[in-house]
């Protein structure tokens, strides 16, 4: 968005008869300039989002490995107590 301002700003200025070849040469420069800078802002923000996109994704395959594997504790665990709950039954049921 910024390119095309600089650019319509560019054109503008260009488009004044009143202004000299060089004042127009120099308006084209500052242009030119600008919109270099911009490319190189724009490229260095996109580099930045997607350093920060990768580390977001890393904390969350992390955080669902945790999750994964205190689900599969606990459903071992679950596992472990209905076992037991199971041969207490049947104790109990061949006691009585």
């Amino acid at each position: 968005m910024r390119i095309q301002t600089i650019t319509l700003a560019a054109l503008a200025a260009l488009s004044l008869a009143a202004c000299s070849q060089a004042e127009q040469d120099n308006a084209q420069a500052d242009a030119n300039e600008a919109a270099a800078d911009t490319g190189q802002a724009a490229g260095e923000a996109g580099s930045a989002l997607k350093e920060e996109a990768a580390q977001v994704g890393s904390a969350i395959a992390a955080g669902a490995g945790e999750v994964a594997q205190e689900v599969d504790e606990a459903t071992d665990t679950l596992a472990e107590k209905a076992d037991d709950q199971k041969a207490e039954t049947a104790t109990d049921t061949r006691g009585n």
